[in-house]
């Protein structure tokens, strides 16, 4: 939003420079060329606006995606690591009641 923002600062300058410049600043001069560049001005500021917001919104949401994923993907690791010592554990009772039956000489 601050790039949408700064955009908009910048058309509405370059606006007023505009202004300053035909018609001396001054309100009696203001023509129906004046009111359409205006019109002209914010209709390109709301186009430079959708598609910034679009693209950000994009990003946005990709980025999340991928935080979920990585969350999910932690998640699973945990549950693998879980399970690989509940197997060593069992793995090494199974091998203490082997050689508790069979002791070798």
């Amino acid at each position: 939003m601050k790039s949408i923002s700064i955009i908009g600062m910048i058309l509405l300058a370059v606006s007023a420079l505009l202004f300053y410049l035909t018609t001396d600043f001054t309100v009696e001069r203001i023509t129906i060329s004046h009111v359409m560049g205006v019109m002209a001005g914010i209709g390109i500021g709301l186009i430079f606006g959708g598609m910034i917001g679009y693209v950000s919104k994009g990003s946005a949401i990709k980025a999340e995606a991928k935080r979920k994923e990585f969350k999910q993907l932690q998640k699973e690791k945990e549950e693998l690591e879980k399970q690989a010592i509940e197997i060593e554990k069992r793995q090494a009772e199974l091998e203490r009641e082997n050689i508790n039956k069979n002791p070798q000489i």
